[in-house]
């Protein structure tokens, strides 16, 4: 096997400019696949005891562009180019998983600014962690004197190139000679998420698609389960474009992969996990990446948080909060839907990183969806759709109790800020995904109304569950595949992106 030695990105020796964008994702996999390999058997062969002390070092690739004109495109664009000139660079992992985005996003920089595309080698070490996929530990059955070793022998993963100053607007560059940021993570952030995914949801991240729905209940997963296998089973109609000619997969956690009966006569195949993750996934499955993902994100800003951070990386093309609220107003019903314009952040848990007075807007283009998905479903339209949806202010507490926090309080505040829902988790979903620029919506349910004696008892819960969640997850659904029809270009909003922007999406 031939080992590619790295070289940092000014070493003419490993660096290589193209002008065909295949040929440099080939070449962006070609280094990493040879490096992490590279990795993969130093550590293997150090663990045996074939291999003597020595220093193991194997590098990231990374893409650049040298720009030496003033930026001029179509004003219309949300991403896809750079902000003037300058070199630009992002280092790269994972180029299999990431081909398909990769090569779309430096498509359309070939395009805006008729430079070639730079491919190399780059100063930053691959952590031993991640050079192995599937989220093994690599410390697993080594005895105490191997496992110094490696730690010697092998770089680490190194929390000083692995945060979101990017993404926050922070991002301070190291000197006036130094490259700006082509996209918002580095490679080492990336590589982090891609293990914490499996490590939440029990899924390879080949697996997600790029419409991820986020839910804080189990009987949602319950009826995308029911509707996933039904897609799945042979139909008597044989037209192309029926919904259950749409999905080639559905897949469970652990890989379990139930193949479209109309598409292939393939048995299901991989095997359900016996014990289901923190944030169990699921997965309705098409060939372009452009299905369906819906992830049981459990109950609390907290959990909001943590699965949106690591789904930010594989940079999915919307995403939505479906699940249930309180409803504050007393001309609300149970099952009403609330369709989120603004948000009250009385969570706290990313004000480090998004200020609370920075706004987050609501989004045309998910809002016309939402609503038109209610629409479609209901079969209701124009005034009578009011009956049964209430667009309006959502505020998201880190306060499960929050009933009993004083009603004559309660009721100033939600007065002040003109709040109709509260819920724990839609305010963290939007905020991350302003943050990270993934388009974000949010439409819940209400299940109860505390401020009008109506409260989630287990009996009224279960009852309005059953009723109600089947129509919910439906518009779910059904919004996120009017997004996919909507187009890259268009869903990609240019109120997402700051003046200093990132050229990838």
């Amino acid at each position: 096997m031939t080992i590619i030695k790295p070289f940092p990105p000014t070493s003419p020796q490993e660096r290589r400019h193209f002008s065909d964008v295949h040929e440099a994702v080939a070449q962006a996999r070609r280094i990493y696949e040879t490096n992490t390999a590279y990795l993969r058997d130093c550590f293997q062969k150090q663990a045996r005891g074939e291999m003597s002390w020595q220093r193991v070092v194997a590098h990231y690739p990374y893409v650049a562009i040298t720009t030496t004109k003033p930026t001029q495109i179509d004003t219309r664009l949300a991403f896809g180019f750079v902000s003037g000139p300058g070199r630009y660079s992002a280092t790269l992992t994972r180029p299999d998983l990431f081909e398909h985005y990769l090569t779309e996003q430096l498509t359309l920089l070939l395009k805006n600014h008729e430079v070639p595309i730079e491919v190399g080698v780059s100063a930053t070490p691959i952590p031993i962690h991640f050079a192995f996929g599937e989220g093994m530990h690599v410390e697993s059955g080594l005895d105490p004197e191997h496992l110094a070793q490696m730690r010697q022998m092998f770089d680490l993963p190194d929390l000083s190139i692995m945060d979101d100053s990017i993404a926050n607007g922070t991002y301070i560059q190291p000197s006036s000679s130094g490259d700006l940021p082509l996209a918002l993570f580095t490679a080492p952030r990336v590589d982090y998420s891609l293990h914490r995914l499996r490590h939440y949801t029990g899924c390879d991240p080949n697996h997600f698609q790029n419409f991820v729905i986020f839910t804080n209940y189990q009987f949602y997963i319950d009826e995308f389960l029911r509707m996933g296998k039904n897609l799945m089973r042979k139909e008597d109609t044989a037209n192309p474009v029926s919904r259950s000619r749409r999905y080639t997969a559905l897949v469970e956690p652990g890989g379990y992969t139930t193949p479209n009966a109309n598409l292939d006569d393939a048995p299901p195949s991989g095997q359900r996990i016996e014990r289901l993750p923190q944030m169990p996934a699921y997965h309705l499955v098409r060939d372009d990446h452009n299905g369906i993902t819906i992830i049981n994100i459990g109950i609390g800003p907290s959990n909001a948080r943590t699965i949106s951070d690591h789904v930010a990386v594989l940079r999915p093309n919307a995403w939505i909060m479906l699940g249930q609220c309180a409803g504050l107003r007393n001309t609300q019903k149970l099952g009403d839907y609330v369709l989120a314009h603004g948000y009250v952040r009385d969570d706290h848990v990313l004000d480090a990183d998004l200020p609370p007075w920075v706004p987050v807007p609501a989004l045309a283009e998910i809002q016309r969806a939402l609503e038109g998905a209610v629409a479609h479903v209901t079969g209701l339209e124009g005034y009578a759709l009011k009956s049964v949806m209430r667009t309006g202010t959502v505020v998201t507490t880190d306060n499960r109790n929050w009933e009993i926090g004083g009603y004559a309080k309660l009721v100033e505040r939600f007065n002040q800020s003109r709040a109709i829902a509260l819920d724990m988790e839609a305010a963290v979903i939007a905020a991350n995904g302003f943050r990270f620029r993934v388009p974000y919506g949010t439409l819940l349910c209400i299940s109860d109304r505390p401020l009008h004696g109506e409260l989630k008892l287990p009996g009224m819960a279960n009852e309005f569950y059953r009723r109600q969640v089947d129509q919910h997850l439906e518009i779910g659904v059904r919004a996120m595949e009017m997004l996919c029809e909507v187009g890259l270009e268009t869903l990609h909003s240019r109120k997402l992106r700051s003046f200093t922007e990132m050229a990838f999406q």
